[in-house]
């Protein structure tokens, strides 16, 4: 197989990290008897440091012509007036709209050898290994927002309809039969319209999927058992919002948000790989970002869009070993010993066959 990846180094530590991830992408395909070929495009601050736009239309020509997309990371001090007419999110908010890309799967599974790194008791990790399934166009994201009068009150509009809970809840509950069966569909319903109708359309999609057991849990309940009793978790659905708050909060689950990957799909192939944390302004440049985070969503980007599942697993597996032998960077070590971005990639490396 070849295939083409569109490459969005993004800003901060995004270059760092998605440099690594190539490396490492191209060592599987390269074992599977693959060919990556990469183009690269302007995304975030950068992008509108040179062209006034944080997602231009030649980047968006790249990622059409591509097989998948992988990001690095957006945003920054130097763009975060939250009243500029033009911000780096943008551009990714608008890349997820143009590719009809409503679906977030965000796992998060604790490594064994870094239990103890985590904030938890190391008892309440034990078999933890969650699925989030955030819905990714909608919500209040992207529903009516204004400000009014002289800005003294403003409002941003939360808004769901059955079509778009509809097909994310299809991707939650597939998901599920793929895994252990059960599913948890986090909302609000007991305050919000909006969410009332997201629970009724689940119960509804339920029925297409007998094998799953689903539970309806609040939010903010939710956001105490996953700290509480996390391994009572398997998929979990949610709207944009709780979907993105939920899965960062799991961050301490894995030891750091610099551990967890995510892909966000729609109803073909074509899919975008980033790790959920930040662009991390201020250790850009040093060597010490965590590459791993990047790294898995490149093995996402194996699995979904190009269909290589072996390759996949070769990259977790890896990954897996690196952490076993001790490596740590310093979002987990916290020391000078840590290892360098490019040491722990170069574990990785070591641990692919030859």
């Amino acid at each position: 197989m070849q295939a083409t990846i569109a490459v969005l180094a993004g800003d901060g530590i995004g270059p760092e990290v998605v440099h690594a991830a190539r490396r490492v992408l191209s060592r599987a395909a390269d074992i599977g008897g693959h060919s990556l070929t990469y183009q690269e495009g302007l995304m975030g601050g950068c992008a509108i440091d040179a062209t006034g736009n944080p997602l231009p239309d030649e980047t968006i020509g790249v990622c059409e012509a591509a097989d998948a997309i992988l990001l690095g990371a957006v945003g920054g001090p130097k763009w975060s007036d939250p009243t500029a007419a033009v911000r780096p999110e943008q551009g990714l908010l608008k890349l997820r709209q143009h590719f009809g890309l409503f679906a977030n799967l965000r796992p998060v599974k604790v490594f064994p050898a870094l239990a103890a790194h985590a904030p938890l008791r190391a008892d309440l990790l034990d078999n933890v290994d969650i699925l989030f399934v955030r819905e990714l166009t909608g919500g209040i994201y992207f529903g009516d927002r204004q400000e009014q009068g002289n800005g003294d009150s403003a409002f941003d509009t939360l808004r769901y309809t059955r079509e778009e809970v509809s097909r994310v809840a299809h991707v939650a509950f597939q998901a599920a039969q793929q895994r252990r069966g059960r599913l948890a569909s986090v909302d609000k319903a007991n305050v919000l319209a909006s969410m009332r109708l997201w629970r009724r359309t689940v119960n509804e999609i339920a029925a297409d999927y007998p094998d799953v057991t689903l539970e309806h849990v609040l939010v903010d309940a939710c956001a105490m058992h996953l700290l509480r009793r996390p391994a009572t978790f398997d998929v979990v659905l949610a709207g944009n919002m709780f979907g993105d708050i939920l899965s960062d909060e799991s961050a301490t689950l894995a030891g750091s948000l610099g551990m967890l990957p995510s892909a966000s799909l729609g109803e073909g192939t074509k899919g975008l790989y980033e790790p959920i944390h930040g662009s991390a302004p201020d250790i850009a440049g040093q060597g010490i970002a965590n590459p791993i985070g990047t790294i898995l969503s490149g093995a996402m980007l194996l699995r979904h869009s190009l269909g290589l599942e072996e390759e996949a697993s070769l990259v977790e597996r890896a990954v897996a070993a690196a952490l076993d032998q001790g490596l740590r960077t310093a979002d987990i070590a916290g020391d000078s010993k840590a290892a360098t971005t490019k040491e722990m990639t170069d574990a990785i490396l070591a641990n692919l066959p030859a």
